[in-house]
């Protein structure tokens, strides 16, 4: 998944912890072999090589599923959580410390748009050849709420499956505690800007802070709006809690891309949520103590 990825659970036996663990890791292990854009032998992979040359595919149930989720937050996001923005990565290098031409981005963008692509379940069509779909910001949430359902059927109620961050909870702790989640500080890597209590759900959070390049002091972050092609400037992180970490990952990235008119946007999906702007401000109903903020 590209990031640091664990599973915490309490089980009846050191046999059955093994066995959940495998289960968990062997599943999450298969999504990243059919989503991965980094494999060249993926099922994603192999949905571009059609779409560089404008064709069609015929797509399973679980990757229909997946493409519907996407079209259903492109439509709510007003078109900015867009899965064939992916594409754009190609002008930005957040290893190199330049941003990218201008006319690179300009030429991309005519690749990018989910209203291009023809998708009429279970076939793909992409009428305009070089586009390409990028599933990072689903698959790592939904491998979390699948890890989280493996668990419940292997007979564990107490676990927490972290993803890079993305975490999904089963029951509390077995003592009937609840798990300690701390939300990381967008510029102070070791800092928890604040620390909730959960004995269910989900939290995900998205920020400019684990792929950024800065330059003249200015912070270039990773998550890139698909109508300008340049990264969003207004939130640096925004975390949310939700039922399922597939719905909490995808609000807390259209917060972002929504920039100055995310946190609104937040309040009227009324899911508890924190966010942090560059300015070094908090805001949301989980930077209150009202809702199991620990002090």
């Amino acid at each position: 998944m590209g990031s640091p990825c664990e599973i915490q659970l309490f089980a009846a036996s050191d046999a059955q912890a093994r066995h959940v663990c495998e289960l968990v890791i062997g599943d999450i292990a298969r999504l990243e072999a059919l989503y991965s854009r980094y494999r060249d032998e993926s099922f994603l992979c192999a949905i571009n090589r059609v779409a560089a040359n404008g064709g069609a595919i015929r797509v399973d149930d679980e990757t229909a599923q997946l493409l519907n989720y996407a079209a259903t937050c492109y439509e709510q996001s007003g078109g900015l959580f867009d899965i064939s923005s992916g594409i754009l990565r190609r002008a930005w290098r957040f290893d190199q410390a330049q941003p990218p031409d201008a006319s690179h981005i300009e030429a991309l963008l005519d690749k990018v748009g989910w209203e291009k692509v023809r998708w009429a379940p279970p076939i793909l069509e992409f009428p305009v050849k070089g586009m390409e779909i990028d599933l990072g910001g689903v698959v790592k949430e939904y491998a979390a709420d699948c890890a989280a359902t493996l668990c419940r059927s292997a007979g564990i109620e107490h676990a927490v499956v972290n993803l890079g961050g993305d975490l999904r909870i089963v029951g509390p702790r077995a003592n009937g505690s609840p798990w300690k989640i701390g939300i990381r500080h967008p510029r102070q890597k070791n800092t928890a800007v604040r620390t909730i209590s959960m004995r269910e759900g989900a939290l995900a959070t998205s920020g400019d802070y684990e792929r950024c390049i800065v330059i003249d002091g200015v912070r270039f972050g990773h998550i890139l709006n698909p109508k300008t092609g340049w990264p969003v400037r207004e939130m640096a992180a925004v975390s949310v809690v939700g039922d399922f970490c597939v719905v909490a990952g995808s609000a807390s990235t259209i917060a972002m891309l929504k920039e100055a008119d995310g946190p609104a946007w937040l309040a009227d999906l009324g899911l508890p949520h924190l966010w942090i702007d560059t300015g070094g401000r908090v805001g949301g109903p989980l930077a209150s103590e009202q809702i199991g903020i620990d002090p």
